[in-house]
């Protein structure tokens, strides 16, 4: 994933791409060779509770049959550009590629906390680039205690705007993902962004070409969304996915964030349709379980990586 840091370029594919985007659905999928799965089953290990560093998780991906990895941009700066060769080598020779990172700061803090995060933003970024690392994301809190929405979102368009900046002058694209649950919106005074819709808004409002979205399917159910909006983005401006199911016997208001299921534990979310999309509009990225599941979080490591494997190939068989 490469970005064209040239302004005026951007803005005649954006034009382009709203154009397209404009067309029915119906009338571009008439028009489209019949799809193949272009993505790559990646493993974030701290989402599922395993605890490995960079070189563990190359072993661990390769020993379970996952196609991607997440980057550790800390580590990555460390290393000498022979330990990263080195390291590159091995990931070819065991046909894995890279997943994305994730912002390696709070963002959310005070500013003091948001000044040194993007003081030190740079070490990571270049590190990221020199291992050929081309995607970051992170997550948006659809609340605020004291913040309304408009100021909120001030707030994070300057802020985030600072990150995506440094990261695109390194070749990486910047993924925002917005959190569904309406249990966690209602959490605090004012509401913030947690929809698709609301997510666009802001990645209109930092401006900058090489941010996108950072998809869910839990989120995506939880706010109500279907394939037809998934079908509605175009694959440049997915960073990431996250695949992941919902409890069964609580409706889509009542799901809770930090309580979800492996991808096809339960058939709450239609990851059918959610699959397809991806594969009909072309997503090439990386896509990973997130379940934040404590049984599975409570296993050793060998059999929750095999879990999450295992979950994720019967996702990945209904479009394979």
């Amino acid at each position: 994933m490469k970005f064209n840091q040239n302004r005026r370029s951007f803005i005649k594919l954006a034009t382009l791409s709203s154009a397209a985007a404009m067309m029915p659905l119906s009338s571009i999928k008439a028009n489209s060779p019949l799809a193949k799965r272009q993505f790559r089953m990646s493993i974030n290990p701290g989402a599922i509770g395993v605890s490995v560093n960079q070189k563990e998780l190359l072993e661990a991906a390769a020993k379970h049959g996952f196609e991607a990895i997440v980057a550790f941009s800390g580590t990555l700066a460390e290393w000498n550009d022979d330990e990263i060769k080195a390291f590159l080598d091995d990931m070819k020779s065991k046909n894995i590629t890279w997943g994305a990172a994730g912002l390696p700061y709070n963002f959310r803090g005070d500013q003091d906390a948001q000044n040194k995060g993007i003081s030190e933003l740079p070490k990571h970024a270049k590190a990221l680039e020199k291992a050929g690392v081309t995607r970051m994301a992170t997550w948006i809190m659809p609340t605020h205690d004291s913040l309304t929405y408009l100021q909120n979102m001030e707030l994070h368009a300057t802020r985030l705007r600072e990150a995506v900046k440094i990261l695109g002058d390194h070749g990486i694209g910047f993924g925002l993902e917005y959190v569904g649950p309406k249990t966690l919106m209602a959490a605090k005074k004012f509401s913030f962004v947690h929809t698709m819709a609301e997510c666009q808004e802001l990645i209109d409002a930092i401006g900058e070409p090489n941010v996108g979205f950072q998809l869910d399917s839990f989120h995506w159910f939880c706010a109500g969304e279907t394939k037809n909006d998934l079908l509605a983005l175009s694959k440049d401006k997915i960073i990431t996915v996250d695949l992941n199911d919902a409890r069964a016997g609580y409706t889509a208001d009542e799901q809770i964030d930090g309580k979800r299921e492996l991808p096809m534990a339960t058939g709450v979310v239609d990851t059918k349709s959610f699959m397809e999309a991806l594969v009909e509009i072309g997503y090439d990225g990386p896509v990973r379980a997130e379940p934040f599941n404590q049984p599975l979080r409570d296993m050793n490591n060998d059999d929750a990586l095999e879990a999450t494997y295992n979950a994720m190939s019967k996702a990945f068989a209904l479009v394979d």
